[in-house]
C-alpha cells in the first residue's frame, strides 16, 4: 500500500466509517438524500453547476470557502454490516501498518465463501480546497480540488477462491510441498494440516482452463482520480418570484493515480490497468518490454499515470420562488493513460505460486492479478484511453417557508462499464428541517441499481448567519441499528466559511 498520501487519505476517510456515490463530498447534501437542487457554491461542481447562479442563500455573503470535507462508504448487495465492518477495519489496518504476513487459513476460506458472487462498492471523496464567489448580477464562479476513489467488484466462486487462497485454491488438484529441503507432490485436500499448508510452494492442475473460463462472470472497476474543477453559472432570464431560467458550464482537469477495468463474459476476458508505481506492483520481466513502463514514485502525492478532462452542463428553472427543477450532465470526457499500461493475455492457468490474500482487503486483489507470478498473464501497451464515469441527473425540490425543504433526485450513468461509474440508476428523495436558524436536520431515502433501501440522515450547524458551518451525515442510518444492513458510511465537514 502507498505509505504517504494513501495513508493520509484512507486513514481520514475510513476512520469515521461506522452507496451513494451521487452526492460527492457535499456532506450537507448527503443527509438530505437528494443533491441536484440542494447544492450551491463549489459543492455544485460535478453535480449541478447552474446552481452557482442562485447565490449563497445568506444575506450579505458572497464568498464561500471550504477545506477538509469528505465522504466515504462501503456497500454490498449480499454482505451484512458486520462483515463490511471487518472489511473496513482490515483496510484501515493495512493502510496504517501494511499488510500482515501471517496467514490465517480458516479466515481465507471464510472470506472466499463470503465474497463469492458478492457485489461490493467502495467510494471515498476528499475535498482539499473549494471556493466560490456568487453575485446576483455576475452569477457564480467556483473552483475545487478533490480526490475521488471508486471500487466495484463482483467475482464468481472460482475467481474468489483463487484470489483469497492462491496456490491452495480448490482449482488445483495437486500441490508441491517442501519439507526439510525435500520436494514432493501431494493431492490437494481440505484435510491438510497447517504445517503442510505452510510448506506448499505451488498449486498445479492437470487439465487447465483459460483465464476467460475461470473468471467468467467476474468484474472489477476501480479508479483513483484527482479533480481540479471549475465552473460558472448564472440567471439567463426571468424573475425568481414567477419563472426564471439558470444555466451553467463547468469542467475539470483530471490527474489519475490508478485505473483497473476488468470484465469477463461469454465474449471473453477484457482487462486494462494503469497503476501508479506507489502501489508497489512488481510486473516482472514483462515490464522490460513495455514502452509505458514507469517506476518513479511520487512523494507526498502518488505519481500520476494518466491525464484527462471532463465537461459539465446544467440548466435549472425556478418557479414562484419556491420550486426548483434541474437537469445536468456531468464529467463528459476521457482520461488517457500512458504509464504502466497493461492488458491481459488469455492463457491457460496451469500453476500458481502466490499466496492468497492474507486478510479481508479485497482491494488487494488487483495486486494478486497483476504482479509477477499472479493470476494474469500481461502484455504491455503504449497507452489506453478511458471514457469518464459521466452521469445524467434530474432533480426537483420545494421550499416551504424558511423551515422546510423537500426534494428528489434521479441519477443515471452514461455507461456503467466505465471505471468509477455508478452501477445502475439511483432514485432518492428527502427533506431538510430547520427548527432554529443555526440547526439543519435532514433525512431521506435512496435505492435502485444495486442498492437496497437506505436511509440517509444528517445534522448541520450554521453559525452567525452562515459565516461558519460544520456537520456530519450518514448515507445509511440503518447500519447503526440493523445487523443485516448492507452498508457503512459517513460524510463530514468542519471548515466551511462564508463572508
Amino acid at each position: 500500500m502507498i505509505k504517504s498520501i494513501t495513508s493520509f487519505l484512507f486513514t481520514v476517510l475510513f476512520s469515521t466509517l461506522l452507496n451513494a456515490q451521487t452526492q460527492g463530498f457535499s456532506y450537507t447534501a448527503v443527509g438530505k438524500g437528494y443533491a441536484t437542487t440542494a447544492v450551491t457554491d463549489y459543492h455544485s461542481l460535478g453535480i449541478n453547476v447552474s446552481a452557482l447562479g442562485w447565490g449563497t442563500g445568506y444575506e450579505g455573503k458572497k464568498f464561500t470557502m471550504g477545506l477538509t470535507e469528505f465522504g466515504a462508504g462501503i456497500y454490498s448487495d449480499s454482505l451484512n454490516s458486520e462483515k463490511l465492518r471487518n472489511l473496513y477495519k482490515t483496510i484501515r489496518t493495512s493502510v496504517q501498518n501494511g499488510n500482515t504476513s501471517n496467514i490465517d487459513w480458516q479466515k481465507q476460506q471464510a472470506a472466499a465463501a463470503d465474497y463469492a458472487e458478492a457485489g461490493l462498492t467502495i467510494f471515498a471523496n476528499y475535498n482539499w480546497f473549494g471556493a466560490a464567489y456568487q453575485h446576483e448580477r455576475f452569477g457564480g464562479i467556483a473552483i475545487n480540488i478533490s480526490e475521488n476513489y471508486r471500487w466495484y467488484s463482483k467475482f464468481n466462486e472460482r475467481t474468489t477462491d483463487l484470489l483469497f487462497r492462491g496456490k491452495l485454491a480448490d482449482y488445483f488438484d495437486s500441490l508441491t510441498v517442501v519439507f526439510n529441503g525435500d520436494t514432493t507432490t501431494i493431492a490437494n485436500s481440505i484435510n491438510l494440516s497447517e504445517d503442510t499448508l505452510s510448506a506448499v510452494i505451488q498449486g498445479t492442475i492437470a487439465v487447465p482452463l483459460n483465464l476467460s473460463e475461470i473468471t467468467k462472470g467476474s468484474t472489477i472497476r476501480a479508479s483513483w482520480n484527482r479533480h481540479y474543477s471549475f465552473g460558472y453559472g448564472r440567471k439567463v432570464f426571468g424573475n425568481d418570484s414567477s419563472f426564471a431560467v439558470y444555466a451553467g458550464i463547468g469542467g475539470r482537469f483530471i490527474q489519475s493515480v490508478a485505473m483497473f477495468n476488468m470484465e469477463s463474459t461469454d465474449d471473453g476476458l477484457f482487462m486494462y490497468a494503469s497503476m501508479s508505481p506507489n502501489f508497489n506492483i512488481d510486473y516482472g520481466n514483462v515490464a522490460l518490454t513495455n514502452s509505458s513502463a514507469y517506476t518513479q514514485k511520487g512523494g507526498f502525492l502518488p505519481s500520476v499515470v494518466g491525464n484527462g478532462y471532463g465537461i459539465d452542463l446544467a440548466v435549472s428553472v425556478k418557479l414562484f420562488g419556491k420550486l426548483k427543477v434541474s437537469a445536468a450532465v456531468n464529467n463528459i470526457g476521457q482520461v488517457t493513460y500512458n504509464r504502466n499500461v497493461y492488458r491481459v493475455n488469455d492463457t491457460l492457468l496451469t500453476t500458481l505460486r502466490i499466496d492468497g490474500l492474507s486478510d479481508y482487503n479485497v482491494t488487494q486483489s488487483v495486486n494478486q492479478l497483476l504482479k509477477n507470478g499472479g493470476l494474469f498473464s500481461l502484455v504491455g501497451e503504449e497507452k489506453y484511453t478511458v471514457e469518464n464515469p459521466a452521469d445524467f441527473r434530474l432533480g426537483a425540490s420545494m421550499e416551504f417557508g424558511q423551515r422546510v425543504k423537500i426534494g428528489a433526485d434521479f441519477v443515471a450513468p452514461f455507461d456503467r462499464n466505465n471505471p468509477g461509474s455508478i452501477a445502475n440508476p439511483v432514485i432518492s428523495c428527502g427533506a431538510e428541517i430547520r427548527p432554529v436558524k443555526w440547526l439543519a436536520l435532514s433525512a431521506g431515502y435512496f435505492g435502485g441499481g444495486i442498492y437496497k433501501s437506505n436511509i440517509p440522515v444528517g445534522i448541520n450547524f450554521i453559525v452567525k448567519n452562515g459565516t461558519y458551518e460544520f456537520g456530519i451525515s450518514s448515507y445509511d442510518a440503518l447500519s447503526f441499528f440493523m445487523k443485516d444492513s448492507n452498508s457503512i458510511s459517513a460524510a463530514f465537514g468542519c471548515m466551511r466559511f462564508r463572508f
